[in-house]
């Protein structure tokens, strides 16, 4: 089965999944939408395909497309996502999903109306550190998990706050709408909880959108309430790469990632350090989401990060903010069902 696929969105992170699509068996680039000049020329000189200004323009154009990969400016992933699965698509979209719950729980719906995959891309969920340290959450290997703190930090403020990331018009928001929604997905995911009261406090550096956050939360899981917190700094110290890590403290133990190892401790404070079977770099964690994407197009895989884990960070990412804004708890269940019944 040879899967057809378009790009929208011809960024460096854009071509770099087209790149590693066209480097798969059964795979075929066939055509890219970007409103700059200079992004289309470069998709040609690449692929040697035809390149569009808008989404609409390119759908109207092929009827013979199989699939679309996303990563446009974040304000136009739903609208381009919408269109795609109404035109029949199924739909690789980079995080975050949409910029908010309402979109989120639309964009939810239109997938399962027309029967589209939609795969958000949270590599995380493919990282063997957090996939293991997920694993052995489920497993009940620390117990019941009562308590989790996870940070997250890049040179955002330096490298990617002038452009377009930094425009809330343009990206929803600031660093926690960015790369700080990895964490608002991976904490949640890894616990398979869902975040329920959220309180928290961002500064802005005055820039105009949020670059560092403090937030505390309840997670919701079968078996109890975790307490978490989470840290987000948008003037950090690296870049591109991000810092990040989790902790996950649990009635029998406790699960420590810090980007380089997973260790285990048990009640009495023994440690030990967890084995991890495969590569955690970004080009390889992008590789394998992607693989993801397409094995299931092909019935072979399920999804490692479908919409409702991109509603899910989303709700959690907005109920953080109007805690901010408010100086209240919010509850990001709630605004879910708002938007549901709307």
């Amino acid at each position: 089965m040879t899967v057809r696929i378009a790009g929208i969105g011809l960024g460096g992170l854009g071509l770099m999944e087209l790149e590693a699509f066209a480097s798969m068996e059964g795979v075929e680039v066939v055509a890219g939408a970007d409103p700059s000049v200079a992004a289309r020329d470069r998709f040609i000189e690449a692929f040697a395909a035809p390149v569009y200004e808008t989404t609409e323009e390119l759908l109207a154009a092929h009827d013979d497309l199989g699939a679309a990969s996303i990563a446009s400016v974040h304000a136009g992933h739903f609208e381009q996502a919408a269109a795609c699965i109404e035109a029949g698509l199924d739909v690789h979209v980079e995080k975050p999903m949409v910029t908010t719950v309402d979109e989120a729980v639309a964009l939810v719906d239109a997938a399962d109306e027309h029967g589209a995959l939609v795969q958000v891309g949270y590599q995380r969920h493919v990282d063997p550190y957090y996939v293991e340290l997920r694993r052995l959450i489920e497993a009940g290997a620390i117990g019941t998990p009562r308590m989790a703190h996870c940070h997250l930090q890049q040179d955002w403020l330096r490298d990617y706050a002038e452009g377009w990331q930094g425009d809330p018009e343009l990206s929803g928001g600031g660093f926690l709408y960015d790369s700080g929604s990895h964490l608002m997905d991976v904490l949640p995911w890894a616990l398979a909880a869902e975040p329920s009261e959220v309180a928290a406090l961002t500064d802005d550096r005055g820039e105009g959108a949020e670059i560092d956050a403090a937030i505390s939360a309840h997670l919701e899981r079968d078996d109890g309430i975790v307490t978490a917190s989470v840290g987000v700094c948008g003037d950090g110290t690296q870049t591109p790469d991000v810092d990040d890590g989790l902790t996950v403290y649990g009635t029998e133990g406790s699960l420590h990632y810090d980007g380089d190892e997973l260790v285990r401790v048990d009640r009495g404070g023994d440690e030990l350090a967890v084995e991890i079977d495969g590569d955690a770099d970004f080009e390889t964690l992008t590789r394998v989401k992607l693989e993801n994407f397409v094995g299931a197009i092909r019935g072979e895989e399920e999804l490692a990060a479908p919409p409702e884990d991109g509603l899910r960070a989303i709700a959690f990412t907005e109920a953080a903010v109007r805690a901010a804004d408010r100086g209240e708890t919010v509850d990001a269940q709630e605004l879910i069902d708002a938007a549901r019944a709307r």
